[in-house]
């Protein structure tokens, strides 16, 4: 390790801590050449997929990216910040689990179909109408019905209150 203060390549490890549940390791270091401290923080590299874009285009995925995008679907509904953080944490993990190297952005975004539909339908079909692009509104409203016939299959209980307050909207 370089000392920052004078590039002195030598230095000394004065204390280590774990942090945060043992995501990272902090080392207070001490430079045997100018004798000034500074800390290190060691973190496990992620080794993540690529995510394979509709045009080929592949990327590093993004955690931020995709939390990002979640929340904006989830914008305005009583979804909490950590419910969304849930799901990303979840959605990583999965990633984490693969054997695969690269995910297609179509299979990334069905799992946060999964996730969404779960959580609150109104932030799943603002997902959906972004990720599916809908050309029109049919295909906005086959989405829907779609989400109302779930809703009626008996699952042991009451529908989801999203589902028996949504009504189809139809122009005269």
């Amino acid at each position: 390790m370089k000392c920052p203060f004078c590039g002195h390549p030598e230095d000394r490890v004065v204390d280590s801590r774990v942090g945060r549940e043992g995501e990272f390791i902090r080392r207070r270091r001490e430079c045997l050449k100018c004798r000034r401290r500074y800390t290190t923080y060691e973190y496990i590299e992620d080794v993540l997929p690529m995510v394979v874009k509709r045009d080929g285009r592949r990327e590093p995925f993004d955690r931020q990216k995709l939390r990002s995008s979640i929340l904006k679907a989830c914008e305005k509904r009583s979804v909490g910040v950590q419910a969304v953080d849930d799901v990303v944490a979840d959605i990583e993990q999965r990633l984490h689990d693969r054997a695969e190297k690269e995910i297609s952005s179509l299979e990334l975004g069905d799992l946060v179909m999964e996730h969404l539909q779960k959580l609150d339908q109104v932030a799943y079909v603002r997902f959906a109408s972004v990720y599916r692009q809908f050309k029109d509104i049919s295909q906005f409203m086959d989405e829907v019905k779609g989400l109302l016939k779930e809703g009626e299959k008996p699952k042991g209980g009451a529908k989801p209150a999203a589902v028996a307050a949504a009504k189809p909207i139809v122009k005269k």
